[in-house]
């Protein structure tokens, strides 16, 4: 529980629940000199002028009731696709991203004036050019290059006028919109202290999430895994793991040949060197996804599957997979079941055990066709002869789960009220470790968002000494045909 963080959310919570006298004009925030000046960078850089939309449509809005909760403004995205895109930016040949100058990211500069913040967020924007990577390779561009348009086929609520001018629109609202959190936060707290509290979430969140992260996989009760598989982990974390001298003695650190370089996210296997000897002798994520059902759209995206093929030191072969399902956990059905196809498939893997670790992304309560059930999960993967570490039935409220959205971002709607946080956040039973069913048996099993192999039920996380937003899932498997455990 951080206290001084928890007050300064419920502060701003206040502000944007009942702004009351502190609801003034943009204009008053984000003033004519500054849009003027936006102007006119955008203009130089080939965009129409956006001058009659700042006249007729936004200086007078209201900051809260006329721009931060117009639900159009949200539906058409001008506030929050170009924060999106430009909120973190992952840049070739370093270590951590480059973070726009707001308050909902991980930038850690000054930002403690409107005037100061301004200057920062202009260079930024236009000024400063970064070498990403994109589906072309490696390019250099500025910040304001990264903008897509916003199409009115995608976001039906967008005038065809402002579809036009799509570019400029989204970076003004998007100014707009950075302009308003740091006069939000100027008005409920000093710049002293919400930066000071900003910084210390950077500094454990950010800058120290993957020494973190690796220091929890070093210590005693996760070192001596079999497997371990990872989700959603960057180029920079499989280097930086490989670096260490005790996870590189103990693991064969596995990434996909085909790496996502540039979302960032990688599904990754480790394997203990004592168990398999030989490391992965086969990756098979190619036809796992070459046996999707035909004529099916699957919502996976480069890097969210690794499958390979191991033998360990007693001659027994596996077939090891990790997986990273969408938000709604659509695709999670649809890949077990190419997983299975795949290993049916091919003769050399019919005498494989499966391994299957998983950010399966299922629901207590979802919705109908949209999101995918925990207990409609259950039924599939028995359907495919596996079980899993929670057993044929999962419990719907064995969380592993458990985040909200503050009042701190472009979309208010997702939003979660303090008093709401448990009731209206993603609190859900999402993690699995899958086995043949004739093949193991559960000895124990335990998750942990601590670090420390406990799990503190009413805790959001992450946390300053937790950094992942889904908790450890661990088990302890015994072969049905002898007594020897292997730990997952």
């Amino acid at each position: 529980y951080n206290q001084p963080y928890e007050q300064l959310m419920s502060d701003v919570e206040s502000f944007l629940e009942t702004p009351g006298d502190r609801d003034v004009p943009v204009m008053d925030v984000f003033n004519e000199d500054m849009f003027s000046k936006l102007d006119g960078r955008m203009q130089q850089v080939g965009w129409e002028s956006v001058r009659s939309y700042w006249d007729n449509e936004f200086k007078d809005r209201k900051i809260v009731s006329g721009f931060m909760k117009d639900k159009l403004l949200g539906s058409k995205r001008l506030a929050s696709m170009p924060d999106r895109i430009t909120n973190t930016i992952n840049v070739v040949g370093l270590d951590e991203p480059v973070c726009r100058p707001t308050v909902i990211n991980m930038y850690d500069k000054d930002l403690s004036s409107l005037d100061i913040w301004w200057s920062k967020w202009e260079s930024f924007m236009f000024d400063t050019s970064l070498q990403i990577q994109t589906t072309k390779g490696i390019e250099q561009k500025k910040p304001y290059e990264m903008l897509q348009p916003i199409k009115k086929s995608k976001y039906p609520d967008i005038t065809e006028d402002e579809e036009k001018v799509s570019l400029p629109l989204q970076t003004m609202c998007g100014a707009i919109f950075d302009a308003i959190l740091v006069h939000i936060m100027s008005t409920v707290s000093t710049p002293d202290e919400w930066q000071g509290i900003k910084s210390n979430i950077v500094e454990n969140l950010n800058k120290k999430k993957v020494p973190r992260t690796l220091e929890i996989l070093e210590s005693s009760t996760y070192i001596r895994s079999d497997i371990i598989t990872l989700q959603e982990v960057s180029g920079s974390f499989i280097e930086q793991a490989k670096s260490r001298p005790s996870l590189d003695e103990a693991f064969h650190i596995i990434g996909p040949e085909n790496m996502d370089a540039v979302r960032d996210q990688n599904s990754v296997i480790f394997l203990r060197k004592e168990t398999f000897p030989d490391g992965a002798s086969a990756e098979i994520t190619s036809l796992v996804e070459s046996s999707f059902e035909q004529r099916v759209t699957v919502p996976v995206a480069k890097g969210d599957i690794l499958a390979i093929t191991a033998t360990d030191i007693d001659g027994t072969p596996f077939v090891i997979a990790s997986f990273h399902g969408d938000t709604n956990g659509l695709a999670t059905k649809p890949v077990l079941t190419a997983t299975m196809k795949a290993i049916s498939s091919d003769s050399n893997l019919a005498n494989h055990k499966l391994i299957f670790g998983l950010d399966a992304n299922t629901y207590e309560k979802a919705k109908p066709g949209k999101q995918q059930g925990v207990l409609d999960f259950g039924k599939h993967y028995v359907s495919h002869g596996l079980s899993s570490c929670w057993g044929d039935v999962p419990d719907p409220q064995n969380y592993t789960t458990y985040n909200s959205r503050t009042f701190l971002q472009p979309q208010l709607n997702k939003a979660c009220k303090k008093s709401d946080k448990r009731a209206n956040g993603d609190v859900n039973p999402k993690d699995f470790i899958l086995f043949g069913k004739e093949d193991f048996e559960v000895e124990s099993v335990w998750k942990d968002n601590t670090g420390d192999k406990v799990y503190l039920e009413d805790t959001a996380f992450p946390t300053m000494s937790f950094p992942s937003d889904h908790g450890i899932l661990a088990t302890v498997l015994v072969p049905k045909s002898t007594a020897a455990a292997d730990e997952l």
